[in-house]
């Protein structure tokens, strides 16, 4: 048996929790405060949310990051894990993300795989939860260097599977001259992103030989954007670790618009992807004008070039990862 966590902020991180969950051979059991995904396969243990109300000491002095005195909620949710470690011995607990959880999972003895966030990650909680941990997997591929470049050192814990997203690679396809009005597809997340009906309207007034669809909280709420993906000619985007795995899915050439986040998740991963390397124009901010010109310079970029960030394998290394960690917990 193998368990799987994810955080209950961590809703985009629940499309990979599938994909490796699926490409790992056994039973795999979800926990998370989140609900059950249609897709999940296997067992899916509910966990109980933290308790509303003023937290008290949440970070330990700064040596974790959620711990906070005297919340029910937390104390359910960490009993209710540690049950089920006791009643399943599962071989190894993949966290995605929480370095309590992790810590308690190994506190357990059991082998603890962290998956990484890009970003600053050096700060006391995040060491510690990469230092229990026997693997860390990075969803990106080892050629995008400085994607772990925030990490505390790994060394050989480290594995770069490439990007893991829902969707299976689209046949490449090279840049084609336009046959009619173009599409531009505006990625937005469930969270806040200055992706706005009032900022895209004036982009699309602005852009007449370009159709604009605006997918996300702020636009049309689509659960599976991948037929929109496919149509577009450019996708614009933020640079959250599940909307460039699936722009690359798509082979879709990408504006990519870091948003705020904390350890600078996102501005980390837009440094990356500023490399010529990756068929991604990467802006600062939403701009206020000059949209025609982005959008011909974007459709120029050969979206080719994320076969290397998504070869579509990224799941199956990832659980190759997770295997290898639980044999050594049976070897023990």
């Amino acid at each position: 048996m193998i368990g799987y966590y994810i955080h209950h902020h961590g809703r985009g991180h629940l499309s990979r929790a599938v994909a490796i969950a699926r490409a790992l051979d056994g039973p795999v059991t979800g926990l998370s405060s989140l609900p059950r995904p249609t897709e999940w396969l296997g067992d899916w243990v509910r966990l109980p949310t933290d308790e509303a109300g003023a937290a008290l000491d949440p970070d330990a002095h700064g040596e974790l990051h959620w711990a906070p005195l005297g919340n029910a909620g937390l104390r359910s949710r960490m009993a209710r894990i540690a049950e089920w470690i006791d009643r399943q011995q599962p071989r190894a607990l993949v966290v995605d993300v929480s370095v309590e959880v992790g810590l308690l999972a190994r506190l357990h003895g059991v082998p603890v795989v962290t998956i990484a966030m890009p970003g600053r990650r050096t700060d006391r909680a995040h060491v510690l939860g990469y230092a229990i941990s026997s693997a860390v997997i990075g969803a990106w591929p080892p050629a995008a260097t400085g994607m772990g470049g925030g990490l505390p050192p790994l060394d050989e814990r480290l594995h770069a599977v490439g990007a893991i997203s829902r969707f299976a690679p689209a046949e490449p396809r090279a840049p084609a001259p336009p046959a009619g009005p173009r599409r531009a597809v505006v990625l937005g997340g469930a969270g806040g992103d200055s992706f706005t009906s009032e900022a895209i309207g004036r982009a699309s007034a602005a852009t007449p030989g370009w159709d604009w669809l605006h997918l996300g909280a702020h636009g049309t709420w689509v659960d599976d954007p991948w037929g929109a993906l496919l149509a577009a000619d450019v996708v614009i985007t933020h640079a959250g670790e599940s909307a460039i795995a699936e722009a690359a899915a798509a082979r879709r050439p990408a504006i990519v618009i870091p948003q705020p986040r904390p350890h600078d998740e996102q501005r980390s991963t837009a440094e990356v992807l500023a490399d010529r390397a990756w068929p991604a124009l990467v802006l600062p901010e939403w701009p206020a004008d000059g949209w025609p010109a982005l959008l011909e310079s974007a459709s120029q970029l050969d979206a080719r070039g994320w076969q290397a960030w998504n070869d579509g394998h990224g799941a199956e290394r990832a659980a190759a990862v997770v295997v290898a960690a639980s044999r050594a917990r049976s070897a023990a």
